[in-house]
């Protein structure tokens, strides 16, 4: 389990003014649902609606007042034109996989769930292109595009988060140090903007002239509107794979190997690190075969020709050995390298073994920080009395502090929570960026300030408004304050709407 699930009960809950509101009818608008996607796709039964309540980040949970699954991209058109002509917010949802309470539902809105558009409707292998529905799980493109391809970006939830929410997260992964994030595989996208029109975003080709729209809505969070097509670039599987898994005192020592492994010019495939914690949640829910007294498990993976992975694999070994690794696991084929990974994958759900909630982070650090920012998190979870697993991205700095808690006990939420705030500070304070590839959401949008100036902001509220300038489009999430199309930036002024006590400012 991952959270309380039980409504926002601490921090900086999304739906505190909602329930003073006048509630909105609905009634009209659910019936063009029903006209355009069918009744039988249209959800306005409370035991129905609970299922969408909240994504994977089970803190925050808001109850939506109607939910349609269009089956295309015109019936995602005509619920745009739909809610739009009715004044209706709205929020899109893949497979609600994500951590930061990014489809984190309106209570008077329409949540759009977008599972039923699973259709691979291209592959082009000849031009290394793939093209799909939002609905198309991660590990479906690849599948698709095998052997001879693959997909890079590769979440731990990739057999059942998709592309859909990937775009709107610009979700990475283990091999994101190497390949990169979503963003440098989006080529093209069709996009339903929140009025119902449609928009063509780049296309098959990698850099299309004038401005770049298709990074823009990348990352964007659901915010700009609603991707239904979605052009990817995928890439021709490498000729050789090297996998190993070598176990240390301590992470400063795994540190150490990760420091002198990119310092020597080496560009691994993945470089993955798990604590002692995760580490012993890890084996006791996979049975993988990890030492549970070991300080740090690195994994290390080379990919490229072969020669080349066999040379330099050589040179990784040896650094591990150099520094002082406890045992060093080489995978000698595919199924070995499988297991070593399915504990690295498995650490997140392996955390209902230590405790019965946790709180998600994923900020990111400068490598060189590590060791600094992670006894800082050990001196802060002593502080609080809470135990922090630690499983990261280590070759690019990018944390996943897991702050375990019980719900249960009176006061331990609110703790939890806090305890995340903090490290999140810590790592902005050394460099790094409040998030990596879980994205702000609602969950994360109180740090912005920490790493935007005012002006800053209002330029990100500029870019919201010119695509959405009635604010239906996921409203709440990623700005850290309501801001109003039209308002002027600078210092705080009172709004027109909060003095006539129709809308509030956190």
């Amino acid at each position: 389990m991952s959270g309380a699930g039980t409504g926002p009960a601490f921090g900086e809950g999304p739906t505190e003014r909602e329930g003073e509101k006048e509630p909105r009818d609905l009634g009209p608008l659910v019936d063009d649902l029903e006209r355009i996607a069918g009744a039988e796709n249209v959800y306005t039964q409370e035991h129905q609606l609970r299922t969408y309540e909240s994504d994977g980040l089970l803190q925050y949970a808001v109850t939506p007042a109607a939910v349609v699954l269009p089956g295309t991209a015109e019936e995602v058109r005509a619920v745009g034109r739909a809610c739009h002509a009715a004044g209706v917010p709205w929020v899109a949802r893949g497979a609600g996989s994500g951590l930061s309470g990014g489809a984190l539902p309106v209570e008077d809105g329409v949540l759009i769930g977008l599972s039923r558009m699973r259709r691979i409707l291209e592959v082009d292998l000849e031009n290394e292109r793939v093209v799909v529905e939002p609905g198309v799980t991660n590990v479906a493109v690849s599948e698709a595009v095998g052997p001879s391809h693959f997909y890079p970006p590769d979440p731990s939830s990739q057999i059942v988060c998709t592309i859909g929410g990937n775009v709107a997260e610009n979700s990475g992964g283990a091999h994101c140090f190497k390949y990169g994030f979503t963003t440098n595989y989006v080529t093209g996208l069709e996009v339903i903007l929140p009025d119902g029109s449609l928009l063509q975003l780049g296309g098959k080709e990698l850099d299309r002239p004038g401005y770049d729209l298709v990074g823009t809505f990348v990352g964007s969070e659901g915010t700009l509107g609603i991707a239904t097509k979605i052009t990817l670039r995928v890439v021709p599987r490498p000729e050789g794979v090297r996998t190993l898994v070598a176990f240390f005192d301590s992470t400063s020592e795994a540190g150490d190997v990760v420091s002198r492994i990119v310092s020597s010019g080496m560009v691994p495939g993945a470089i993955e690190m798990m604590d002692n914690l995760s580490i012993r949640a890890a084996e006791a829910h996979t049975g993988a075969g990890y030492p549970q007294d070991a300080g740090a498990a690195l994994v290390v993976e080379l990919d490229g020709p072969e020669a080349e992975c066999e040379a330099r694999f050589g040179e990784v070994v040896s650094i591990c050995e150099e520094v002082g690794a406890t045992s060093v696991r080489v995978a000698r084929d595919d199924a070995e390298r499988e297991v070593i990974w399915k504990a690295r994958k498995a650490a997140f759900a392996a955390m209902g073994r230590v405790a019965p909630n946790y709180y998600v982070q994923d900020s990111v650090i400068p490598r060189t920080r590590l060791a600094e920012i992670l006894r800082q998190i050990d001196e802060l979870a002593g502080d609080y009395g809470l135990r922090v697993a630690n499983v990261f991205h280590a070759g690019d700095g990018n944390l996943h502090p897991l702050v375990c808690y019980d719900a249960r006990n009176e006061g331990e939420a609110e703790r939890a929570e806090e305890l995340a705030g903090l490290i999140v500070k810590a790592c902005v304070d050394a460099g790094g960026s409040i998030t990596g590839e879980h994205g702000v959401g609602v969950d994360k949008k109180r740090y912005m300030p920490e790493m935007f100036g005012e002006h800053d902001l209002a330029t990100f509220q500029r870019l919201r408004c010119a695509f959405d300038p009635d604010q239906l489009a996921n409203p709440g999430k990623v700005m850290p304050t309501p801001r109003m199309c039209g308002e002027v930036p600078g210092p705080y002024r009172q709004h027109p709407l909060e003095a006539a006590g129709i809308a509030e400012r956190l």
